[in-house]
């Protein structure tokens, strides 16, 4: 897009975001043919499609050949951009085009294609906080006996080291990346047909004997989630939505994990305090003197955006029926916000503690001095040494 473009949305209002290439709209658009691309594939492979049906779509499947900006005013008829896109696929594999989406439902497809994108955006996220991680290990090792003051309630209150300081940073981020480590691993597709039940599939797929019973269609499910890399799930969960919320959970917790050291820092390269400040500071529009804490700013404004995100996504639970109106609806935009916010919020926390300047010399003289560091130094070993 360029600036002559009135739709453009290149983030100008939004500098605390990333993952810009796995979380836009061709990146969505990818997703959704990869899971039609799969399913049709998966049948295939079992029987219920011919092998030249699965080699059609997927040649038919490439993100160029689409009208995405055509997709997008077209998805308002239907409330969503799979009832176009299956069309121009369908019209795209010629004498083929009947194998494209057959028994699917779209939130089968929607469901899929967003899954996949939060699990191809949170390799890098990971990657990034496990950037965090090391140089903040690094900041504890090196700095086990650099006493400062610890405050409690905005006051001085007794010594510690700011060693301990970023080992306790260094535990958020660690618990952080578990938890979207574990999420990213349940990510599940999403197969049910048009209310959940499969019935779609089974004729195609019979079970053992034959029987009609639906274990063709559980292989089908089975077969699916394999071409794609992502979970298989216990049932359809178009209106259980547990893998959603997990996910807004564990990105929720990331956000703030990672704002907690940005807090510090922009506390601690405050003029007056001078304990820390960023490599690289950002400059001022009116004032040239001003080296501002930018990285931890953005991280920051990240850490209150998120929460009220994932808010949106954990009140989608209460959705009625076998497909709700509305409450699914409401995900995609909160769910893909988030992805970019942490994305961001991942990679500016890189940045910041790669590149921390830490002064002694002002946390020696801001120091009101009281007790022992000893207790301080045991803590911070231990926890170098923990994984």
């Amino acid at each position: 897009m360029t600036s002559g473009d009135p739709e453009a949305d290149l983030g100008l209002l939004s500098p605390m975001r990333g993952a810009a290439a796995e979380t836009g709209d061709v990146a969505v658009l990818r997703a959704l043919l990869d899971a039609e691309v799969a399913l049709t594939r998966a049948q295939a492979a079992l029987g219920a499609a011919p092998a030249e049906a699965a080699g059609a779509v997927a040649e038919a499947a490439r993100v160029a050949a689409f009208d995405l900006p055509g997709l997008a005013a077209r998805a308002r008829s239907g409330g969503n951009p799979v009832i176009p896109l299956v069309a121009d696929l369908r019209a795209a594999a010629g004498p083929h085009g009947a194998y494209v989406h057959r028994g699917a439902t779209s939130q089968d497809i929607m469901d899929t294609a967003l899954m996949l994108v939060a699990h191809r955006t949170l390799g890098p996220v990971l990657a990034d906080l496990d950037r965090v991680a090391r140089a903040l290990a690094g900041l504890a090792a090196a700095h086990r006996d650099t006493v400062m003051a610890a405050r409690t309630l905005t006051q001085q209150a007794v010594p510690t080291t700011f060693g301990l300081k970023a080992a306790g940073w260094r535990r958020l981020v660690l618990d952080a990346r578990d938890r979207l480590r574990a999420a990213r691993d349940a990510l599940p597709v999403q197969l049910g047909g048009a209310a959940g039940t499969l019935a779609a599939f089974q004729d195609d797929l019979p079970g053992p004997g034959g029987n009609g019973g639906g274990g063709g269609a559980l292989r089908l499910v089975a077969r699916f989630a394999a071409e794609l890399g992502l979970a298989e799930p216990a049932l359809p969960w178009h209106v259980l939505r547990t893998p959603v919320a997990d996910l807004a959970g564990a990105l929720a917790f990331a956000s703030g994990a990672l704002g907690k050291p940005a807090a510090d820092v922009l506390v601690l390269s405050r003029t007056e305090v001078g304990e820390l400040s960023e490599g690289v500071g950002g400059g001022s529009s009116s004032m040239p003197h001003k080296r501002n804490p930018v990285r931890a700013t953005m991280i920051a404004a990240a850490a209150r955006q998120v929460p009220p995100l994932a808010a949106v996504l954990y009140a989608s639970l209460a959705a009625e029926d076998e497909r709700p109106p509305g409450a699914w609806h409401a995900e995609w935009q909160p769910l893909r916000e988030c992805l970019r916010v942490v994305a961001g919020a991942a990679r500016d926390a890189a940045e910041l503690v790669e590149g921390l300047r830490v002064h002694p010399e002002r946390m020696r003289a801001n120091l009101t001095l009281s007790g022992s560091t000893g207790a301080a130094r045991a803590l911070v070993e231990r926890a170098i040494e923990e994984d």
